[in-house]
C-alpha cells in the first residue's frame, strides 16, 4: 500500500537540504485525509528542527490537482455514525478539524520558507495548505475555489479571516457562490505569489539544488531572509514572460462590489441570484451554484464573514471549528457529501430549504460552544506558541 504521503530530501550544491512532501492520494485528487494530516504535521515539525533543512516543499502526485479538499468518505462514515449526537461527541470530527486547522495554521506560522506548488484543482482543504505558504506557485492549469455551499458546509480552514482579505467584497461572492479562480484571478485575489509552465516545474526543482542557501546560524536557524529572497529569485527566472489576462472574478469586480456592499443578506441574496441569466457564463454558473446550494451554509457563510472581519487568524480558526462542528451535527454537510459523491443524485435534500427559514436567528447555534463551561477551546494555544 502506497503511503498516503511521499517525503524526501534533496541535497543542494553546498551540503544544505531541502524537503518535498507530496501527496498521494491522486485517485482522490489528493484529497486530504487525518492521516495525511497527521503524516504532513509530524514532517513539518521534523524539518522546522533540523538546522540542516533550509525550505520545503508541498506538491500533490499525480496531473490533476495539488489537493481538490477534505476527505469527505471519512467524514461522511462518522457523521452516519453518530447520527443525533452533537458534534462535540464526535471524537472523528473532533480530530479532523482540529488537526488540520492545527497543520494549516503551522504552514502559517512555519520558520523556514514554504514553497507550495497550487497545479491543477486547489480547493477547500487544498486552500487551507497553499494559503498560509511563504511562496504560493499557480500554473496554467490552476483552479482554486472555497465550494463548500455546495455540501452544506462553509469555506473553513481560515477561509474566513482569507476572504475578508481579498480587494473589495469579492471574498464574499466567492464564500456565497463557491464560483472557481483561474491563474490570473488567483493573483488578483491574494492567492497566488508566482506562476510557471506547469512543464517548467521539473526545472525549478533542480534549480533548487543549485542555489547557495544559508545554512543554520548559530540559534540553530538559517536566516530565512536570504533564503526567501533566494527562493524568489529561482521562482522568478522561470516566471513566464506572457502577460495574464485579467480573470472574470477581476472583470466583474466592480459589479460584485457592488452587488454584495449591503448588510443584509437577503438583499444580496436576491441580487446575486438574478445573475442566473447573465451573459456571461461564469458569473451565470456562480449564481446557479449559489441557487442549488445549502441556505445554511448561505447565512452561515455570511455570518461568519460579518462577524470575523477584524479577528486575528487564531481566533478565526477557533469559531470555525465549533461551526465546523455543529455542521457535522445539523445534517446538510451529511445531506451535501451524500448528493454529491455517495448517491450522486445531485439532489440534496436541504434543511432548512429557504434562506428566509435559514434565518438570523437559526444560525446562532453554530457560534454556541458546544462543551462544558470551564473546559478550554480545543484551539486555546493557537498564537500562544513562539514562531
Amino acid at each position: 500500500m502506497n503511503a498516503p504521503v511521499l517525503f524526501e530530501e534533496k541535497t543542494a550544491a553546498n551540503g544544505t537540504r531541502f524537503g518535498i512532501a507530496t501527496l498521494n492520494s491522486p485517485q482522490t485528487l489528493n484529497g486530504l485525509s487525518l492521516e495525511m494530516v497527521d503524516a504532513l504535521a509530524a514532517q513539518l515539525d521534523a524539518w522546522a528542527n533540523d538546522p540542516g533543512v533550509v525550505l520545503v516543499v508541498l506538491q500533490g502526485a499525480g496531473e490533476k490537482a495539488f489537493c481538490a479538499g477534505g476527505d469527505l468518505h471519512g467524514l461522511y462514515r462518522s457523521m452516519r455514525e453518530n447520527a443525533g449526537r452533537p458534534g462535540s461527541d464526535n471524537a472523528y470530527v473532533r480530530r479532523f478539524f482540529e488537526h488540520e486547522y492545527r497543520l494549516d495554521y503551522r504552514i502559517h506560522t512555519y520558520p523556514k520558507p514554504v514553497l507550495c506548488w497550487g497545479h491543477g484543482i486547489v480547493m477547500g482543504g487544498g486552500i487551507g495548505l497553499m494559503m498560509g505558504a511563504s511562496h504560493r506557485v499557480v500554473s496554467e492549469t490552476s483552479r482554486l475555489a472555497m465550494p463548500e455551499v455546495t455540501i452544506g458546509l462553509f469555506p473553513d480552514v481560515g477561509g474566513s479571516w482569507l476572504l475578508n482579505r481579498m480587494p473589495g467584497r469579492t471574498g464574499l461572492f466567492l464564500a456565497l457562490t463557491g464560483a472557481n479562480m483561474n491563474t490570473s484571478d488567483a493573483f488578483f485575489a491574494g492567492l497566488a505569489d508566482f506562476r510557471l509552465n506547469h512543464a517548467d516545474w521539473p526545472r525549478l526543482l533542480e534549480s533548487l539544488q543549485e542555489q547557495p542557501w544559508a545554512g543554520a546560524a548559530d540559534d540553530g536557524l538559517a536566516p530565512r531572509s536570504i533564503n526567501d529572497g533566494l527562493l524568489r529569485r529561482a521562482l522568478a527566472a522561470l516566471e513566464p514572460q506572457t502577460p495574464l489576462e485579467p480573470g472574470p472574478l477581476r472583470q466583474h469586480s466592480f459589479l460584485i462590489n457592488s452587488l454584495c456592499s449591503g448588510n443584509r443578506l437577503d438583499d444580496i441574496h436576491e441580487e446575486l441570484a438574478a445573475l442566473k441569466d447573465h451573459e456571461d457564463p461564469w458569473l451565470a454558473r456562480a449564481a446557479a451554484t449559489m441557487r442549488a446550494g445549502s441556505p445554511g451554509s448561505v447565512r452561515l457563510s455570511f455570518a461568519l464573514q460579518q462577524r470575523m472581519r477584524a479577528r486575528s487568524l487564531e481566533d478565526v480558526l477557533r469559531a470555525e471549528y465549533i461551526a465546523a462542528l455543529a455542521c457535522t451535527a445539523h445534517g446538510d454537510f451529511a445531506e451535501g457529501i451524500r448528493a454529491l459523491l455517495i448517491d450522486k443524485d445531485k439532489k440534496p435534500r436541504w434543511n432548512p430549504a429557504t434562506l428566509q427559514e435559514a434565518s438570523e436567528a437559526w444560525v446562532e447555534k453554530f457560534f454556541e460552544d458546544p462543551w462544558p463551561e470551564g473546559e478550554p477551546h480545543p484551539l486555546a494555544d493557537l498564537g500562544q506558541q513562539g514562531r
